[in-house]
C-alpha cells in the first residue's frame, strides 16, 4: 500500500517537475531517516562487514535504476498500468530463488505466475481510444520489475550477515543517491534537480511513504523465503489501481481490463503465497 501511494504522490509531482527531483528527493528523505537512526542507537562497526559488499551492488541497481525506470514507465503510460507492470518482480524473483537459493516451489507457484504473465498482457494491451503509447514503454517497468528481483536475492544474502533492515536501507539508498548525484553532475544535467514549490509537496509526501515502506520490505526479505516475500511485497498493483480511480480519474482512465488485468494478478500472487 505505501508504494501504491508513493506511486500516485509521484505522479502529482510530476505535472511541474521530473523523475530525477523525484529520486533525489526520495533518496534524500530515506538517507536522513536511516542514518539518523542509525548514528544515535548503534555503532559504526557494520561497516567494515562483509554485507557492504551486497548492499553496495545492490544499491547500484535498486532502488535508483529500477525507480528511474519505474518513474519513467509512469510518466509514460500512467499508475494503473505501470504499477502492476512493475510488479512482474515475482516472475524473476522465483527463477531466481530456485535457481540461486535452491527454494522448491510447488505447483501453487508456477500457477501463480502463469496468472501473471496472463495479467502483463491484459494490462499492456492497446485499446482503441486510448491514448498514444509504444509498447516498449511497458518494458520500463517490468525492467524494474527484473532489476528489482536481482537486487532483492543480493540484500537477502546481505541481511543473512548483519540482519539490520535499517543499515540496509541506510547503505543501498546511499549508494543510489551517489550515483545519481554523480550521473547528473557529470552530464551537466544538474538542472533537473531544481524542483517546483508543488511538486516538493508531493515529492516529500511521497518518500515518507516510501520510506516507511522499506523498512517492513527488509525486516521480511531478512526472515522469509525470497519466492513467497517478493509475490508478498507486489500486491502493490492492486492498491495502485484504486488508488489511481480514486485520485487520478481526472488524469487516467481505469477501464475494465486493466482492473482485472490487476486482479489477476494479485490472485496470481496469493497462490504463491499459500503454496
Amino acid at each position: 500500500m505505501g508504494w501504491a501511494g508513493d506511486s500516485v504522490l509521484v505522479r502529482f509531482g510530476l505535472h511541474q517537475s521530473n523523475i530525477f527531483a523525484a529520486m533525489l528527493v526520495s533518496f534524500a528523505v530515506s538517507i536522513t531517516c536511516m542514518w539518523s537512526y542509525l548514528i544515535a542507537t548503534t555503532s559504526l562497526e557494520f561497516l567494515t562487514s562483509p554485507a557492504m559488499v551486497y548492499y553496495v551492488i545492490s544499491g547500484c541497481m535498486q532502488p535508483l535504476f529500477a525507480r528511474a525506470l519505474f518513474y519513467e514507465g509512469i510518466t509514460r503510460i500512467g499508475v494503473a498500468r505501470a504499477g502492476p507492470l512493475r510488479g512482474s518482480e515475482p516472475l524473476f524473483a522465483t527463477a531466481i530463488a530456485i535457481v540461486v537459493f535452491d527454494e522448491r516451489p510447488g505447483w501453487l507457484v508456477f500457477l501463480g505466475t502463469v496468472l501473471i504473465v496472463a495479467s502483463l498482457w491484459l494490462i499492456s494491451g492497446k485499446q482503441e481510444g486510448q491514448g498514444k503509447w509504444r509498447l516498449a514503454d511497458a518494458l520500463l517497468p517490468i525492467s524494474a520489475g527484473f532489476i528489482s528481483a536481482v537486487s532483492q536475492s543480493l540484500r537477502k544474502q546481505g541481511l543473512k550477515i548483519i540482519p539490520d533492515p535499517f543499515v540496509a536501507v541506510a547503505v543501498v539508498t546511499t549508494v543510489s543517491l551517489i550515483l545519481l548525484s554523480v550521473f547528473a553532475f557529470s552530464t551537466k544535467r544538474g538542472a533537473l534537480f531544481q524542483i517546483a514549490p508543488r511538486s516538493l509537496i508531493f515529492f516529500l509526501c511521497a518518500a515518507s511513504l516510501a520510506t516507511l515502506a522499506q523498512v517492513p520490505n527488509f525486516i521480511a526479505l531478512g526472515h522469509g523465503e525470497l519466492s513467497v516475500i517478493i509475490p508478498l511485497l507486489n500486491t502493490t498493483p492492486l492498491f495502485a489501481i484504486l488508488f489511481s480511480a480514486v485520485f487520478l480519474r481526472n488524469i487516467e482512465t481505469v477501464n475494465r481490463r486493466i482492473v482485472l488485468g490487476g486482479m489477476t494478478m494479485v490472485l496470481g500472487v496469493l497462490l504463491i503465497t499459500i503454496r
